[in-house]
């Protein structure tokens, strides 16, 4: 038998070399390397740049719900308190701490799903391909969306998914594991509840299966979601009492119709179709004792499935929306192909179409998949390579050259705020993190007749401008509508203050505005005491 120099068997030496984990390693390492440049080099996404500002105003003494206003649960912001904390800590810029922050949480969640599949089946023999292919996709599939709330969900869901397949093929693990991969997983979906329909599919189908439901998973999961809950009630009760009355008053004003939902989502929901077929069509294709491939992918496409439902209902056309059921059915298609690639089905030609037209249909879906995400990837690298062309690397340096210490956008797009803000130190001047509630107002009006009482937005934002005066005031003529004009014709203070600002810039279709030395107090007159600026008044 031939050897190599030492004596060693070619077979052994390659099982000891591991080629295919090598290869997954170094394909790991170049998107790791990849997504933490480019996260680092190009402006953050602007809902987690928000985020961060809030996690940091939060830590200085701001009360959430009331100084500054967020709709989402309060464990994302306590979440990102960690490293704006480190930020402060060290004078790092927030996405310098951010992006390694949020990849460690990546490659961690994947390492451990890795783990719990490894050896369960000769699809998952060896840990470091597994533990590749998987981090690569949360790596790279999100883009722009890199730390998103459901990014970090479907991470933390992953181990869950692992767990539940050993579980249905009856190999589970110890109980002090499992309740530990439970409690991630409702931390994971805390961080936006809505998506909690995908586990509670994934357990309705595991017990129309047999399978209990009080497992140390589930129980554990329940158990975080209650204590959750009442940790929100005693140390934030105004995400109950405000946040939460606001967002369904107002957050309809972003919605978007069906049918573009549809249409924005018809590689996800024809993704999902493929893979359901696929999971049906697993159990005589794949070879028997290949039983948690098969659990795998039928938990992968009832999961899937409910994200979807789950994004659909939320009613945005947004891409992170569509992260969690995305990212489940790539993989799902990844583990399908590779274990395609391990059999030889040539046997006859009726069991040659029943495993060739579906993979040929998973790898189509992943090209498909991988195209749609090009797109958002494009601009991200390119304002990491060429910062002249991004239009918040423009506003940056016009903020610093102007030496603007506060600063305000009216416009629905949170960019032209945040990372703006994040990375020129500027004071935001008002209590929202765009227009977004004044559109809501608009609209809550056009759909009762009249602008909701309880939540006056148009004068919160007149009085935060007027107290807090901004240098700089970017108008964004993009949008249909005209928010200075309508907070002008409804307070007239913020249109005395108003008048006092000047044209210095045009350019992406934003009107840059600088305040005149004279300032934005308004004219004393009888009867009115000054504006100043204060927490959100109770309903």
């Amino acid at each position: 038998m031939p050897s190599d120099i030492n004596g060693m068997p070619p077979a052994a030496l390659r099982r000891r070399l591991d080629l295919p984990g090598l290869v997954s390693m170094a394909i790991l390492l170049g998107a790791l390397l990849l997504v933490l440049i480019t996260a680092t080099g190009s402006p953050q996404k602007d809902d987690v740049a928000w985020l961060l500002y809030v996690a940091r105003k939060w830590l200085g003494g701001q009360r959430l719900y009331d100084d500054i206003i967020e709709v989402n649960p309060p464990l994302i912001v306590w979440l990102y308190a960690l490293p704006a904390q480190v930020s402060v800590w060290t004078g790092l810029a927030p996405k310098t701490v951010s992006a390694p922050f949020f990849a460690a949480i990546l490659m961690g969640c994947a390492w451990w799903t890795a783990t719990l599949l490894k050896g369960q089946a000769a699809l998952f023999a060896r840990r470091l391909p597994v533990f590749g292919a998987i981090g690569t996709v949360l790596l790279l599939l999100p883009g722009v969306e890199f730390g998103q709330r459901e990014h970090l969900l479907v991470a933390t869901a992953l181990p869950y998914l692992a767990l539940f397949a050993r579980e249905r093929a009856g190999t589970g693990v110890s109980a002090r594991q499992a309740a530990l991969i439970g409690a991630v997983a409702a931390l994971g979906c805390a961080l936006k509840p809505s998506y909690v329909v995908a586990f509670a599919a994934l357990e309705a189908m595991g017990r129309l299966h047999g399978l209990r439901l009080l497992r140390p998973a589930p129980l554990a999961a329940a158990a975080t979601l209650a204590l959750y809950g009442l940790v929100v009630l005693t140390v934030c009760p105004a995400f109950l009492e405000k946040a939460v009355p606001l967002a369904l008053a107002l957050y309809g004003g972003t919605d978007t119709p069906m049918w573009d939902l549809l249409t924005e989502g018809r590689l996800l929901m024809a993704g999902v179709a493929v893979l359901t077929m696929l999971a049906l069509l697993a159990r005589p294709i794949l070879p028997k004792g290949e039983a948690l491939p098969r659990h795998l992918l039928v938990a992968a496409a009832v999961f899937a499935t409910a994200a979807t439902l789950s994004y659909l209902l939320q009613g945005k056309d947004w891409f992170y929306h569509r992260l969690p059921a995305t990212t489940v059915t790539i993989l799902a298609l990844l583990a399908w192909s590779a274990a395609m690639l391990g059999q030889r089905p040539w046997a006859s030609r009726r069991h040659l179409l029943r495993v060739a037209v579906p993979a040929t249909l998973a790898l189509s879906m992943l090209a498909w998949f991988g195209q749609d995400n090009y797109q958002r990837m494009e601009r991200w690298i390119t304002a990491a390579v060429e910062p002249d062309l991004s239009t918040e690397v423009r506003l940056e340096r016009l903020v610093k050259r102007e030496h603007a210490k506060t600063y305000i956008a009216f416009s629905e797009w949170i960019a032209l705020g945040f990372p703006v803000v994040n990375d020129t130190g500027v004071t935001w001047a008002s209590r929202f993190d765009s227009m977004w509630a004044l559109k809501g107002e608009l609209w809550r009006a056009r759909q009762d007749g009249a602008a909701p009482q309880a939540w006056p937005i148009r004068r919160w934002i007149a009085r935060d401008f007027v107290a807090n005066c901004p240098d700089l005031a970017v108008v964004d003529t993009r949008e249909g509508i005209n928010y200075v004009a309508v907070l002008s014709a409804s307070d007239p203070d913020f249109a005395e203050a108003w008048s006092r600002y000047r044209q210095i810039a045009s350019f992406d279709g934003l009107r840059v505005l600088r305040r005149d030395e004279a300032g934005c107090v308004p004219t004393p007159r009888p009867g009115r005491a000054r504006m100043t600026a204060t927490a959100m008044e109770p309903p």
